[in-house]
């Protein structure tokens, strides 16, 4: 099993769960984060440190994320890897209280 990264990241970008994983398996793009599966431990560490609940466990991942399992590896091979917070992006407060965001998800 590995966890997962939804849509409800997508232009939020809050970095404070990249902090606290041990083996920097999240990578970053324009305006998302995705988990490796590859690399990911299963530790659980990141999904209480998400403010908008975006992070999920495969296997509880809501039917609608489903396709975000392929997103996440495809996009992890692609994009470097953070391991540092930085600062979220100056609209994501508002973002954040956005569902169905996915065609805003730049690759």
């Amino acid at each position: 099993m590995t966890f997962v990264v939804t849509e409800k990241c997508i232009r939020c970008k809050y970095t404070d769960c990249v902090e606290v994983c041990p083996v920097d398996c999240f990578h970053e793009g324009p305006n998302f984060l995705v988990i490796n599966p590859e690399e990911c431990i299963d530790c659980n560490l990141c999904v209480d440190h998400c403010p908008v609940d975006a992070i999920y466990a495969e296997d509880d991942l809501p039917e609608s994320q489903h396709e975000f399992i392929a997103i996440n590896e495809r996009l992890s091979q692609k994009w470097p890897i953070i391991n540092t917070k930085k600062d979220q992006a100056t609209d994501a407060d508002k973002w954040a209280k956005i569902d169905y965001k996915k065609k805003y998800l730049e690759e």
